[in-house]
């Protein structure tokens, strides 16, 4: 038993460092949440079973959970580069699949056909508005910046405000509002499935996306020309690091006793 007992350790000691791993990996990948793997014991015993004779059998992994604190924010003077200083989340829409993701990577550009895109396949989100600001719609949609006005005047830039209103520039001095950014929270964020590329899908266990806009509730306000970094403490990574390994090396220690133990009682018995 002792054998299988140290073995679950060996396996879970594996499943944090591979997590730790990861956590290390990213810690320059923009908007990335760290993980922690939580453990829980495990003890077995039937209905006529002393209580006080129950012992354990080992551990088990409970659950890999994210860490969705706000992570150090980077200014970098672009004016599509949004951070949230509060808990939403930005919501993108897949060209490819229909499906919409939800962000804390706020490093959009414009794409050859005016969509404010991640740089991907995924555009941004935004409630529409008329050319005043005024928010006509509750239904977000992909934000889309016109190349030219009713006037004819070429884009030459665009500024994000931080109640999320997009305002496009145009060459003849005029300003138009393109929409406001629609920002997404969730019940358990820590239910969120991750998908890859700083992106997540809501689950059963996150609810559905609830969109606001940004400077209200738990939202959060929108910084203009800043990035949220990770949220990867390395030096308290390295340190689990170390604590993993060491607990690895316990488990692979216990098993090796208990070779020793089956040895010496196979020998007494010849």
């Amino acid at each position: 038993m002792s054998f299988y007992t140290s073995l679950n350790g060996l396996k879970n000691s594996q499943t944090d460092l591979g997590v730790i791993a990861h956590n290390i990996a990213n810690v320059e990948t923009n908007g990335f949440k760290k993980g922690s793997t939580q453990f829980a014991d495990i003890v077995a015993g039937s209905a006529q079973t002393d209580p006080r004779m129950i012992k354990g059998i080992g551990a088990t992994v409970e659950a890999i959970t994210q860490n969705f604190g706000l992570g150090p924010i980077e200014q970098t003077g672009g004016s599509l580069d949004l951070a949230i200083t509060g808990d939403g989340f930005f919501a993108v829409r897949s060209v490819d699949s229909g499906n919409t993701l939800y962000t804390r990577n706020g490093a959009f550009g414009v794409d050859e056909a005016g969509f404010v895109t991640d740089g991907g396949p995924n555009r941004l989100q935004v409630y529409p508005t008329d050319a005043d600001g005024n928010i006509t719609g509750t239904t977000p949609v992909d934000a889309r910046i016109p190349t030219a006005n009713a006037d004819g005047a070429e884009f030459v830039g665009v500024v994000v405000g931080n109640d999320g209103l997009v305002s496009a520039s145009y060459a003849d001095g005029t300003t138009e509002a393109v929409g406001s950014v629609a920002l997404a929270s969730f019940t358990t964020p820590t239910g969120l499935k991750q998908v890859g590329s700083s992106n997540w899908e809501s689950t059963g266990i996150s609810g559905e996306a609830k969109y606001g806009s940004p400077g209200s509730g738990q939202y959060g306000s929108l910084m203009s020309g800043a990035i949220e970094r990770s949220n990867v403490d390395i030096a308290e990574e390295l340190v689990g690091l170390i604590t993993a390994q060491r607990n690895f090396q316990a488990n692979a220690k216990a098993i090796d006793t208990a070779t020793q133990i089956s040895q010496t009682v196979i020998n007494l018995r010849s």
